[in-house]
Formats: structure tokens, C-alpha cells, sequence
């Protein structure tokens, strides 16, 4: 890996890529393995691998998921084609003897799961910022997004599971008319330091 990308792709995924607030068209089923088996070959600590991923197209669904959805963000994600709930399993150790098989991993996480809340998080926001860079790739906008209550979420989609939810992002064809012009980012130097 010694090639840059052309400037077209880090336009794609980067600088021209934004955050839309409406979605239009559809998205196969196909189109959403595609983006996993991108998403997954991305690095997480000890091939952990602990998030979790909703794709939420059906009217149920999306009923089920939009009574858990502050007001701003209801009507874009009812239109959205899709959106996915990204979710992190806190007990993701249970696979590591599949995920990471030379060596006992497991025991690293074993016990109260409180231990594991902060990996499974860390990792599994990882993978969601993956899953953007993806959806991205293949060609999809994408719209990230707190504004949610988590709770009820975790009560509709993963009751009775190890899984809880940690952010929501909307996929689709973006909505030029939606989006505000690119807000500011900070320099090199406010931002980062080479020591």
C-alpha cells in the first residue's frame, strides 16, 4: 500500500464528502453486504470486532426506530432508504477465540462486564466511522447523528442482549438542498502537534 489515492476518491470520501439532513432513492440488500464486507476488514483492538449493525428499511422498523427519535431528527430519517443503527456488544470477548485465535484473548475481557463497556465502545464507534467511510466509497451519503434516546432504542432493537446502541446514520442519495454550507475545521497546528 504506497499509492495515494486520486483526488477524485479523497474527494469522495473526504473533502467533498458532507453530512446530509434528507435522503432519497433505494438500497438493496446486496448493496448493504457490500458495505459490511468493506467495513470489516477495518482494524479494532485485537480483531475485537464488537460492533453491531442494524439496517433499519422495513415501515416497521422504521416505525419502531422513530419513536425513540427527537423531533429534529424524525423526518429525515423516515425518508432515509435506510438507516443503521450502530450498536457495540458488550460481551463482544465471547468471539474472540474465532476473531483473534492465537492467542486466549477472552480471558483479557473476562469477567464483570462493566470491564469491557469502554473497549466495546471505543471499537465499536470505530467501526461506525467505517461503515461511514464505506457507505462513502460504494457511492452513498451518509448522514451521522446523535438525537436519539438510547434507551429506547436498546429496548426496541436489542432487549435482552449484551448490545446497546451508540449512534445512528442514515443512507442514501443526499439532498443537495439540505446541507449548510461546510462549517470551519481547525488547522494543523490547533489540532494536532508532530513531537
Amino acid at each position: 500500500m504506497t499509492d495515494t489515492l486520486p483526488d477524485a476518491a479523497l474527494d469522495q470520501l473526504f473533502r467533498t464528502a458532507r453530512t446530509y439532513n434528507g435522503f432519497s432513492g433505494e438500497i438493496s440488500d446486496e448493496t448493504l453486504h457490500q458495505l459490511y464486507e468493506l467495513l470489516k476488514f477495518a482494524p479494532t483492538s485485537a480483531n475485537a470486532s464488537p460492533a453491531r449493525f442494524v439496517f433499519v428499511k422495513s415501515a416497521e422498523g422504521k416505525a419502531r426506530l422513530g419513536a425513540a427519535l427527537s423531533e429534529g431528527n424524525y423526518d429525515k430519517t423516515m425518508s432515509a432508504p435506510v438507516t443503521v443503527i450502530v450498536a457495540h456488544d458488550e460481551d463482544f470477548h465471547e468471539k474472540l477465540p474465532f476473531l483473534f485465535p492465537h492467542t486466549d484473548a477472552k480471558s483479557w475481557f473476562d469477567g464483570p462486564r462493566e470491564n469491557r463497556e469502554v473497549p466495546a465502545f471505543r471499537n465499536g464507534t470505530l467501526q461506525g466511522a467505517y461503515l461511514i467511510m464505506a457507505a462513502r466509497a460504494l457511492g452513498l451519503d451518509t448522514g451521522p447523528m446523535s438525537g436519539f434516546d438510547n434507551a429506547k432504542v436498546d429496548e426496541a432493537f436489542f432487549a435482552g442482549t449484551s448490545i446497546k446502541s451508540n449512534f445512528l446514520v442514515n443512507l442514501g442519495k443526499g439532498d443537495p438542498a439540505t446541507i449548510f454550507p461546510r462549517s470551519p475545521r481547525l488547522p494543523f497546528d490547533e489540532a494536532a502537534r508532530i513531537v
